[in-house]
């Protein structure tokens, strides 16, 4: 009786340390990432001239997505980012803007996100851009002028239709819209901070 008792005590003990850990994760990253001591914001509507650094340039909007291939958040929001891509791929450029401390190809890149798209390793783009963390947005219209910069959805998993902040963006530049005044969700930023990966 005694060696059952404990067995399920060990077991309740186990139990709790795992949902402890599961709980203290899932709270970390519902955190806004810090905001850098040397931050620098940059309004929407600000013009951006990225000049040569994006590969094969044309006269689409661009969206650039900043990624680090080792930020959990990145990594939850794969399958949403894809499914930008392949709807509005046609109309608009996208990019991957790198942000890790590490080195990589772009191959590997590519093979992380399973898109065959332009992938840089320009961290001054971030701060053009006025991003700080990943995984984060930027919609640059024709006019070269920054149309939106903020997260992809309100929750961690890019599964909440009416936050999908990003792709409302889109969709409000195809049809040569204002951007109407973005929530606080979108525009706080959270995931990993840059260019490492913790929050």
């Amino acid at each position: 009786m005694l060696k059952k008792g404990f067995v399920v005590g060990w077991l309740t003990l186990l139990s709790g340390i795992v949902a402890a850990v599961f709980w203290y994760n899932d709270w970390k990253y519902q955190l806004p990432t810090p905001v850098p001591a040397n931050y620098r914001p940059v309004a929407n509507g600000t013009r951006i001239d990225f000049k040569s650094k994006i590969p094969g340039q044309s006269d689409k909007p661009l969206f650039l997505h900043f990624y680090n291939p080792h930020c959990p958040c990145s990594r939850f929001n794969k399958n949403h980012f894809k499914t930008l891509v392949n709807s509005y791929g046609k109309d608009v450029q996208f990019v991957v803007v790198v942000l890790s401390d590490e080195t990589h190809t772009v191959d590997y890149i590519q093979d992380k996100i399973g898109l065959k798209i332009p992938v840089i390793f320009d961290q001054t783009v971030a701060e053009q851009c006025g991003v700080y963390a990943t995984p984060q947005a930027a919609i640059i219209g024709r006019d070269q002028r920054l149309y939106y910069r903020g997260n992809y959805n309100a929750s961690r998993y890019c599964t909440e239709e009416k936050t999908a902040y990003a792709r409302i963006a889109i969709e409000g530049l195809l049809k040569s819209q204002s951007l109407p005044a973005a929530n606080v969700l979108a525009m706080k930023s959270y995931g990993c901070t840059i260019p490492l990966c913790k929050n």
